[in-house]
């Protein structure tokens, strides 16, 4: 049985294309009432899709309720990735050894991005590198840690976003660099899948840095 889309849904699908193509830039304002007509929906659901958005980082809703897009900077990038590195690696330790269902999860995961790469469908792959991470994240007794682990991949995940015109690259080495930490994972190697998570943290930040680094550039 096919799930069929809320209107909500299909607001929330539509307006994030837009801000991952570029169509919608960096601090542009979202009226409800303009994306509605646009959309030839109500308002309501529009407001669902925008609160949503502003859960995963891509909008930013002010006290007014005013949403514009969000904007995203190398700083922000940086400080994202510290607080990320610090928290997933550890993280690992924390979960270790993974239970065989769990670890039969992320392997599930680790062919869907394989599978959106083949495909070239590199918007599904950012959505499955976030559920990569929050996968091994939810195996923490910590909700606390949790939520922040949660939190930070909503950050770094709008940096995948802003990196969409270069996707093509990254999203073949991020996956290289998950099925390493997972083949650590495995074996019951924590200290292997530790050090081959940070080491998949620091290429993402570089990544990051070269794609800022060809900006200037321009």
């Amino acid at each position: 049985m096919i799930k069929k889309e809320t209107l909500a849904e299909q607001a929330f699908n539509l307006i994030k294309k837009d801000i991952i193509s570029g169509k919608l830039a960096p601090a542009e304002e979202l009226p409800e009432k303009k994306l509605a007509q646009e959309l030839g929906i109500s308002r309501t659901p529009v407001r669902e899709a925008l609160t949503r958005l502003a859960g995963e980082g891509l909008v930013v809703l002010s006290d007014q309720k005013i949403a514009t897009v969000a904007s995203f900077t190398e700083e922000d990038a940086m400080h994202f990735m510290e607080i990320r590195t610090l928290l997933e690696v550890y993280n690992l330790e924390a979960i270790f050894p993974l239970e065989r269902e769990v670890l039969g999860g992320v392997k599930a995961n680790l062919d869907e991005q394989l599978k959106a790469i083949t495909k070239g469908c590199y918007e599904e792959f950012i959505d499955l590198d976030r559920e990569f991470h929050l996968l091994l994240a939810s195996e923490n007794p910590n909700p606390k840690l949790r939520a922040m682990i949660h939190t930070v991949n909503t950050g770094v995940n709008r940096a995948f976003l802003v990196l969409s015109n270069t996707l093509h690259v990254s999203a073949k080495e991020a996956f290289e660099e998950h099925k390493r930490i997972v083949v650590a994972l495995e074996n019951g190697l924590i200290d292997e899948a530790k050090l081959e998570m940070a080491e998949h943290m620091k290429n993402i930040a570089l990544r990051i840095k070269g794609y800022y680094l060809e900006e200037e550039k321009r």
